[in-house]
């Protein structure tokens, strides 16, 4: 496979191994030939397949797999679903299990529906309940303290079910960002409550611990809660809990209650799964899919993804039996914008959604045949018996011949409780070039930030071969298209080129929720995907989004309003409204002489240092040092210090400079003197606040402000802690599209 200079950095960070003073000492052929022997085992043939498959970069396994197979660790699952029972020692007892979990790799989902609600009565204690809540940030603190496979922090994904009595205290959990950071929050919906809101019925909110209604409310006022939370700052997500047990392989085993933290992957507790994911854009020839070359493609996936589960130990023995009953894998797709881009067929069409069903229903047809001849080679999964295939109730019609496959499993048997899963690509698609997932390209242009403050336009190849092939390609015209990242605001490119190269802003969410449906169909487990908003986006916009992914048989929905969490910064429409009246204050002189205090506080970044001043007025004056740090970083701080000098001898209170900086959020938050500290920005405010604490209070003349604001045309969610480019919000996770680095 061709390795890019992207791909290299990020395979060198991330994936390599690395020798003890942290150096690679492996390759991209070292890479492979570790995971492919390891996961062939002893077979010498499996080893050259293997090999040949991943090499061919047109499959890939998750990140686990390529890190850790042949490693020390060897736990190669992503994806992990942990019990928590209505006891403090089962509440514990998974913590601890989470956190073994994080530490090799993996994310974690949990159910807090069975807790009893806050205020319930506790035997043991003659006490009452906390509820839910403290629970969920004990466990974000956990998460916190353990990185993830020495490289990342954990994710979590915590699921209430809409019946539970704490149910609006869990909507608005993350109403405050800086609050539950290492959770994503759904909402498990059923068609009762769905129903409910169509026909503006009444709800049961029911006790986990008396099994007794506590009380009824109007399903919209829970409803119109999740929808106004979703569209402030992109959570809860919705998870369709009646559709996703409705396709439950076993329910003879047990309910699914809860999916890992992206969503993708529903499970049963104590279930892990090990995803894969096909790079659609590397079977196109001549302008065609090459459907025999996806279809070997496909059996060779699916072997490999059931031999990685004979070859993961697994962190707990529960799991380690629930894995090897059911054998659950899942293979999915990457690469289907770039596919779309090559077919030039728009992503916002029907004729998409169509490519979308044949391509997901040949991918699911031959992984299930391939998992049938394994079946016959090494016997079905040991939870067969009882399973939808064995009583016949697989659902599926289409152009392939469902019928007779169906009659196969049921002779047969089958080898794997769970084939198929879209998942989060994030970084193995930069790896192999290509798109994320079932996504639209976020951007068609993107900058990535360099040494020495040096720019570089990284462009879609697809949309490069476009441009040159109509004569078009300029660097001038680059720098406009980075500006936007979508090319449907320039007149100087033709129409026919704008209706196929389309980005996640410029597809309707309509179109979102339909192209996830149109996968849904042919997925055993469900897709990952974000259902993106324009800023000006109404609430009743999302609630008409969720309405369509329930009707539309989606088992959740995720989504975001561009611009919706706080701390972001603008990529581009940063001029000022001409018309906006200008305002002149002339900030007061800084007198020779100023006394004031210096405080230390630690951040995720090091020891800061901050100073402030004050003259016969107040505060007057901050300086900020921390540590070692220099370039960039030393730069924003010290730009953070004179723009706070300016604002307070221009009379700006510090109650308003706190108000502003308060809480915003870095990737390294932690924890100074009992308080958390989420960012630097967030260490000066809490400064600014003890000085007023052992300081009277500034007395300043007001002074009125009219509000200029910037035009809003794109926003991202904020620039990259490790390069500084700018982060996507995509797959339901943070990505950098330069270095690779993201957070779910």
């Amino acid at each position: 496979m061709k390795i890019t200079d992207n791909s290299l950095i990020i395979l060198k960070k991330r994936y390599y191994k690395k020798d003890a003073d942290g150096k690679p000492i492996e390759d991209w052929n070292g890479m492979i030939s570790r995971v492919a022997n390891n996961i062939a085992g002893d077979d010498d043939s499996k080893k050259e397949r293997y090999f040949k498959l991943l090499d061919s970069g047109k499959f890939l396994p998750n990140s686990p797999t390529l890190m850790n197979a042949g490693n020390d660790i060897q736990q190669l699952s992503a994806c992990f679903v942990l019990p928590i029972e209505d006891s403090m020692e089962s509440i514990f007892n998974t913590l601890k299990n989470a956190a073994l979990i994080h530490k090799s790799g993996g994310g974690t989902g949990f159910s807090f529906s069975r807790l009893r609600e806050k205020n319930s009565r506790v035997r043991s204690t003659n006490g009452v309940s906390s509820g839910i809540i403290p629970f969920m940030e004990v466990y974000n603190s956990a998460t916190n303290a353990v990185k993830q496979g020495g490289t990342r922090r954990g994710a979590n994904m915590a699921i209430l079910k809409v019946t539970h009595p704490q149910i609006m205290e869990f909507i608005t959990a993350k109403e405050d960002i800086t609050k539950l950071t290492n959770f994503n929050i759904s909402v498990g919906v059923n068609n009762e409550f769905m129903e409910a809101v169509k026909q503006d019925g009444d709800f049961n909110l029911i006790s986990p611990f008396t099994n007794k209604v506590t009380k009824t409310l109007k399903a919209r006022v829970i409803f119109d809660k999740m929808v106004e939370l979703a569209h402030k700052n992109g959570e809860p997500g919705i998870i369709f809990l009646d559709k996703i047990n409705e396709f439950n392989p076993t329910p003879h085993i047990g309910e699914i209650e809860s999916t890992n933290p992206c969503g993708e992957q529903p499970l049963l507790p104590n279930e892990a799964c090990n995803l894969g994911s096909i790079n659609l854009a590397a079977f196109v020839k001549d302008g065609e899919i090459d459907w025999e070359d996806l279809k070997f493609v496909i059996k060779e996936s699916v072997e490999f993804l059931d031999d990685v589960i004979d070859r993961t130990i697994f962190p707990l023995k529960e799991i380690d039996e629930m894995v090897k009953g059911n054998r659950k894998i899942g293979l999915g797709v990457m690469g289907w914008s770039d596919l779309l881009f090559m077919l030039k067929i728009p992503y916002n069409s029907e004729k998409g959604l169509e490519l979308a069903k044949k391509v997901m229903e040949f991918v699911d047809y031959y992984g299930k045949e391939k998992s049938v001849e394994l079946a016959e080679l090494h016997g079905s999964f040991p939870n067969y018996k009882g399973s939808i295939y064995d009583t016949g109730n697989l659902k599926r019609e289409g152009n392939l011949d469902w019928n007779g496959l169906i009659k196969k499993m049921s002779t047969i048997g089958i080898r794997n409780a769970t084939i198929t899963t879209i998942a989060p690509t994030g970084t193995i698609s930069m790896i192999a070039d290509t798109s994320s997932g079932v996504e639209p390209q976020f951007s068609l242009v993107f900058v990535k930030n360099v040494m020495d403050g040096e720019k570089l336009l990284y462009v879609n190849k697809h949309f490069e071969n476009a441009l040159k092939e109509a004569g078009l390609y300029s660097k001038d015209l680059l720098e406009k298209v980075a500006q936007h990242g979508s090319i449907k605001h320039l007149d100087e490119i033709p129409e026919s080129i704008k209706k196929i190269f389309v980005t996640s802003h410029d597809i309707s969410p309509e179109w979102h929720v339909k192209m996830q449906s149109s996968f849904q169909e042919y997925v055993d487990n469900a897709v990952s995907k974000t259902i993106n908003f324009l800023n000006d986006a109404s609430p009743e916009d999302i609630k008409t989004a969720y309405q369509l992914a329930y009707d539309t048989k989606c088992k959740g929905i995720t989504v975001y309003r561009d611009g919706s969490r706080t701390g972001q910064v603008l990529n581009i429409g940063d001029s000022i409204k001409k018309d906006a009246p200008k305002i002149k204050i002339q900030p007061r002189k800084r007198p020779e002489v100023t006394t004031g205090t210096t405080q230390k506080i630690e951040t995720g970044c090091g020891h800061m240092y901050v100073t402030i001043n004050s003259d016969e007025k107040g505060a007057c004056e901050v300086f900020i040092q921390m540590g070692k740090v220099g370039g960039c970083a030393s730069a924003q701080l010290q730009s953070i210090a004179r723009l706070i000098s300016l604002s307070l001898r221009s009379n700006v209170s510090v109650e308003s400079i706190i108000r502003q900086m308060k809480g915003i959020r870095c990737p390294s938050p932690t924890w100074s003197k009992g308080k958390a500290v989420t960012s630097c920005s967030d260490a000066v405010a809490q400064a600014l606040e003890n000085y007023l604490s052992f300081k009277d209070t500034i007395n300043i003349k007001n002074v009125e402000f009219t509000e200029v604001k910037p035009t809003q045309t794109k926003k991202m969610v904020g620039t990259c802690p490790e390069c500084g480019s700018a982060i996507e919000n995509t797959e339901g996770c943070l990505k950098c599209p330069s270095c690779g680095w993201s957070k779910c």
